[in-house]
């Protein structure tokens, strides 16, 4: 065999021969190597012997196998594979050549420079021969001191070198330097290991120190890298022009990494930030730490992004998300330019597992932004594009996101049976209780009626329990609104988002029902059949005992003139039908008398539950300040001074009542307790309008006295015998006392008075002057008043007395008398107040203080009145000139007091000075007899 198989002899030749021509390219190549040395290369020791090993083994053809051990305290790399061969040894001589093929990673290439970091003399011993470098005999050779180039002169290995351990076929043999951590080098190699395996998949184990890591594939892109302590990593790896690596957990689940570097196909400074690691043959920058900028770069890391979505889909859909990068900023170029372009890939190419046929590429896919199990399933065929995967945000790489309200959105409308609604329902229950959804995303939720539609919301669902044969009822009825949910789509979910268990009571509840009951009559006009919603309503009404809401009186029934409110309906059987008048059930009349079969085929306690009328029916009313009650203005009734009344209790339909046949419905009145309420309740309606509107011999009941009421004699007659009771005849406003309400009263009061066929008493006449001052009503005034003289005079002429002193002037034909409120009653009947008539007293009389008159003060002694101060203007003949015409009066106040030198001239003068006019009299008669006895008399 030859000693130099390599040439080395003539690569040194050259290398000197260059040298010696340029001594520039002597430091250049110096200098070179020390920055391979001290830069690029500084730790890269492992990494660059082991792409070697890998190279060899490609070249082999067969999986390699590198040891790494320490002998006679030289670090040693044996590696299995293709021998050293002379184009090799070239490279290794060359520092800016590699003998590497396309295949190779870095088959003897410019990292070998890596060694230098450890020794200054390394050899390598292969099947085929040996080469060693030494810097000594660098120096040596080219005359030189100081740092020389190492690997630029070859020489081969001497005869006694041994040779290659057994099983290997090749070993780089490192003396190391002075100052080398041999441990801590070994310590830094192991941790590498893992990592070369992934990278360099020719190699099929890496051994030091006796310790051995393997590399295994098990299928399905699945690669175990193993450790001597037992323990083994899996990666899941896609290989194509790239290689695509993410590990795995210990379940098989994607672990992502988050943290990298770019393995090109060794690390290199440039880091990622991707889930996964890629390892590619990219370019580089000669130290091999960086991606070399470039548009060969962009096209490769585009493609490199391509092949990303091969190893996404390589993996369970499930776990297909852990691989979709994540936001920020990139941590370095490389790192923002393939997160891009894989973005780009996975928003275009097929990749997310459609609930239903092929993957989806992102912009066709719809995701549910809350992972509710069971959910996309049922939604596959309903949602388009919908994924398998929820409560992610893939809007990165294009998809659209569903709230569950949008997805519950897309469900109206749909067709299903009811059972596929109670299995939407199952699912969605459990993420409601664990507030993954609220009930504001269910609130469009779909919900499958009784009737056959499917409509959205549970708002007024109604979920009928325990009474199939009321469901089948109602299913039978068109009532808008009306949400019976259907029994086999009965669900929990349903009442927690609002829909209510309903029996007959809860129905009767319904607004879509009363609304339904409130438009029958319409409706059956329309053309509608109203039979169905009649009986329903019925039925219902009859389960709860006949306790009917108000708005029942608006169910459309069948009469003998067709089909009306149930409270516009009469019972066959009820005296209503005699009482009220014929014109009453005429066609189009107020009322109609209910159909007699209808009426034969429900309990009469259901249909007068409805409204349907067998005797008067009450009317109420809660808040009478804003009536709807369908009555007159409450003002009309009540004394609008006083505090009105907390409701209303009235009788309808009194206006109904023919006008000889009140006895009849007064008697009817009194014997039901409920209307006899309404009659009797102080300031009610009943009463007052009975009192007025009644008929009784052609008259209202206010136009009649009772008998035992006298006082009223000549103002009021004796109402008729009718038959009626007397509790009856109160009830009905009969009166037994004075009285007016409203300005109607008050007309009919001056109306009587001034009657002249009226013989009316004085006093009832100043009483009821009296009554009328205080009605405080505006009403035209009468023609014909009511005066002193007891008849009824012109108004013209009249005069209402408001002082006493006039009556000595006026003649009593012309005085209208009150028992008080003179003013309000002469504003009333809008005559003049004798007060501010114009009368003057003829002469002054003499002015006497009430002290200096003895008589007096003996009268005012026995009376116990204490004389006031002042006194009086006395005349010997009092006289007052009115109307053209003298008068001798007693007494007489023109804001004076003057008297007539008489006993009932100072009487009266001085009660009125002293506010006792009632014991005007008494004084009078003690003036004249001062005597005790005058005072008992």
């Amino acid at each position: 065999m030859s000693t130099d198989p390599f040439g080395t002899e003539r690569l040194r030749a050259a290398v000197l021969r260059a040298w010696a021509d340029s001594p520039t390219r002597f430091t250049e190549d110096t200098n070179t190597e020390n920055d391979l040395r001290v830069g690029g290369y500084r730790d890269r020791l492992f990494v660059e012997l082991a792409q070697n090993a890998a190279d060899a083994a490609l070249a082999a053809g067969a999986r390699g196998r590198l040891r790494v051990s320490v002998v006679d305290g030289e670090l040693r790399f044996a590696n299995t594979g293709a021998p050293l061969d002379a184009r090799g040894v070239e490279s290794l001589a060359s520092l800016r050549a590699s003998g590497k093929g396309e295949e190779t990673v870095g088959r003897f290439g410019v990292g070998f420079a890596a060694v230098l970091t450890v020794s200054a003399e390394p050899r390598i011993v292969s099947a085929t021969g040996g080469v060693a470098f030494s810097a000594d005999r660098t120096r040596t050779e080219s005359a030189r001191t100081g740092d020389v180039s190492v690997l630029r002169l070859p020489w081969p290995v001497g005869g006694d070198e041994p040779p290659v351990p057994e099983g290997f076929t090749t070993e780089v043999r490192l003396p190391v330097r002075e100052g080398v951590d041999l441990p801590a080098l070994l310590a830094d190699l192991k941790n590498d290991i893992g990592d070369l395996l992934l990278t360099l998949s020719w190699l099929e184990s890496i051994e030091v120190e006796g310790g051995a890591w393997h590399r295994t594939d098990l299928g399905d892109g699945v690669v175990e890298l193993s450790s001597p302590d037992g323990s083994a990593e899996h990666w899941q790896v896609h290989r194509g022009e790239v290689v695509w690596a993410v590990p795995l957990d210990g379940s098989g689940s994607p672990r992502p990494l988050g943290e990298d570097v770019l393995h090109a196909p060794t690390p290199t400074d440039d880091e990622l930030s991707l889930p996964a690691r890629l390892i590619a043959t990219l370019p580089i920058e000669p130290s091999r730490r960086r991606a070399l900028p470039g548009p060969e770069l962009t096209a490769a890391l585009k493609g490199a992004a391509r092949e990303y979505v091969d190893l996404v889909r390589s993996l369970p859909s499930k776990e297909r998300l852990a691989l979709v990068p994540g936001g920020g900023f990139p941590r370095s170029t490389v790192d923002g330019t393939l997160r891009e372009a894989i973005l780009e890939n996975l928003t275009d190419s097929p990749w997310l597992p459609a609930q239903a046929g092929d993957d989806l590429p992102g912009r066709q896919a719809r995701v549910l932004s809350v992972d509710v199990p069971g959910l996309a399933p049922l939604l596959a065929d309903l949602v388009p594009g919908l994924v398998s995967l929820s409560g992610v945000d893939l809007r990165a790489v294009g998809a659209q996101t569903l709230s569950p309200a949008e997805a519950i959105e897309l469900l109206t409308g749909a067709q299903r049976e009811p059972s596929w609604w109670h299995s939407l329902y199952d699912v969605l229950l459990p993420a409601l209780e664990a507030h993954d959804l609220a009930k504001d995303d269910l609130g469009a939720l779909p919900v499958p009626m009784s009737d056959g539609r499917t409509l959205p919301g549970v708002r007024d669902a109604l979920l009928v329990g325990g009474s199939a044969e009321l469901l089948e009822l109602l299913s039978d009825v068109d009532i808008i609104g009306l949400r019976l949910v259907h029994p086999a789509a009965a669900h929990p979910l349903l009442e927690r988002l609002g829909a209510k268990h309903s029996e007959a009571s809860d129905l009767l509840e319904a607004d879509a029902l009363s609304a339904a009951v409130e438009r029958s009559v319409e409706d059956v006009q329309s053309g509608l059949d109203g039979m169905a919603l009649a009986g329903a309503v019925l039925r219902l009404i009859a389960e709860v005992g006949d306790d009917a809401p108000e708005w029942a009186g608006a169910l459309a029934l069948p009469g003998e003139d067709g089909w009306r409110r149930a409270d516009e309906l009469v019972l066959p059987t009820s005296p209503l039908g005699d009482i009220f008048d014929p014109e009453v059930f005429e066609e189009d009349g107020a009322l109609s008398v209910l159909d007699e079969e209808f009426a034969e085929d429900w309990p009469v306690g259901t249909l007068i539950a409805v409204g349907v009328l067998d005797s008067f029916a009450l009317v109420t009313d809660e808040d009478p300040l804003e009536p709807d009650h369908g009555l007159p203005d409450e003002h009309d009734w009540w004394d609008s001074s006083e505090r009105p009344p907390s409701r209303v209790l009235a009788v309808r339909d009194l206006d109904l009542v023919a006008d000889d046949a009140w006895p009849e419905a007064l008697r009817l009145l009194a014997s039901r307790p409920e209307t006899w309420r309404a009659l009797t309740e102080p300031g009610g309606h009943a009463g007052w309008w009975l009192a007025r509107y009644a008929l009784l011999d052609g008259h209202a009941p206010l136009d009649w006295r009772m008998p035992d009421a006298a006082a009223l004699a000549g103002l009021y007659d004796v109402v008729p015998d009718s038959g009626l009771s007397k509790e009856i005849l109160l009830a009905a406003g009969v009166r037994t006392a004075l009285g007016t309400e409203t300005a109607e009263d008050v007309e009919d009061l001056l109306e009587r008075l001034g009657d002249p066929e009226r013989t009316v008493s004085p006093g009832l006449a100043s009483r009821a002057h009296a009554v009328l001052a205080e009605a405080g009503v505006d009403v035209e005034a009468p023609e014909r008043v009511r005066v002193a003289d007891g008849s009824a005079a012109d108004a013209g002429n009249a005069v209402v007395l408001d002082v006493p002193w006039f009556v000595a002037v006026l003649a009593p034909e012309r005085m209208v008398v009150s028992a008080s409120g003179a003013g309000a009653l002469a504003e009333l009947l809008d005559l003049p107040l004798a007060s501010g008539l114009d009368a003057k007293v003829t002469e002054d009389g003499e002015f006497v203080p009430w002290t200096e008159l003895s008589a007096l003060r003996l009268a005012a002694d026995q009376l116990g009145v204490e004389l006031p101060e002042g006194g009086v203007l006395l005349h010997e003949a009092l006289t007052v000139t009115f109307e053209d015409a003298e008068h001798d009066v007693a007494w007489w106040s023109d804001g004076r007091l003057h008297a007539a030198d008489t006993p009932e001239g100072l009487g009266r003068a001085f009660a009125w000075a002293t506010d006792r006019w009632a014991d005007r009299h008494v004084l009078t008669a003690l003036l004249d007899d001062p005597s005790p006895s005058a005072l008992l008399n």
